[in-house]
């Protein structure tokens, strides 16, 4: 990753501080798969195959508000798929705790990667990381296809966050053409603002 100061003009920028608007932070994470296994997630992998990636970070594996969180999303992958959307998990535990708690009856199957943070450079990158307890807060961030972060939130983490409004937030973003807006409480299929 560069700073500005450091690319001429032709490069392209990826700042080290996730800042709406801009090209987020890329990443790489070993992560424990969809199917189990252990494999790598990144944010590259996504813009190359032309996907939005829903990234967002809970504290840690084996806690209350974690497993709500990541069972409502879990829940909602066929539609996440038909958006075009690659959801990832990631908190700063191990792929050895994501597997055993994969495997823990109360959370069930889930349908998206879990990636490990382990040395908390992207909690740090993507500003959620609490340094005196080695965890990330509940930060949630959409982006493009082309790697440009359009949308974050944080939520301390007493607070679940609502998987129906990352979704609403998800097709506005998509639903946004050439000269549109989109207003407040806007639902897919409603009218669109024009910019005059």
């Amino acid at each position: 990753m560069c700073n500005s100061n450091c690319c001429s003009n032709e490069e392209i920028v990826y700042y080290q501080e996730a800042r709406v608007g801009r090209l987020a932070p890329q990443f790489e994470m070993e992560a424990i798969l969809a199917d189990g296994s252990t494999g790598v997630v990144s944010l590259a992998e996504n813009m190359e195959a032309g996907k939005w990636t829903v990234l967002y970070f809970y504290p840690l594996d084996f806690t209350f508000v974690c497993p709500t969180e990541i069972k409502a999303l879990s829940a909602q992958q066929a539609k996440f798929e038909e958006l075009n959307a690659a959801v990832i998990a990631v908190s700063t535990d191990s792929t050895f705790s994501h597997a055993a708690w994969r495997n823990h009856p109360s959370l069930g199957t889930i349908h998206h990667p879990m990636a490990a943070d382990l040395n908390h450079e992207v909690s740090e990158a993507y500003g959620v990381l609490i340094p005196e307890e080695g965890i990330a807060l509940r930060g949630l961030f959409i982006i493009n296809p082309e790697g440009v972060l359009l949308h974050s939130t944080i939520n301390s983490n007493d607070v679940g966050r609502n998987v129906e409004e990352v979704i609403r937030t998800l097709e506005a973003f998509q639903a946004v053409s050439e000269g549109k807006v989109v207003p407040c409480g806007w639902h897919p299929g409603e009218a669109l603002l024009t910019i005059k």
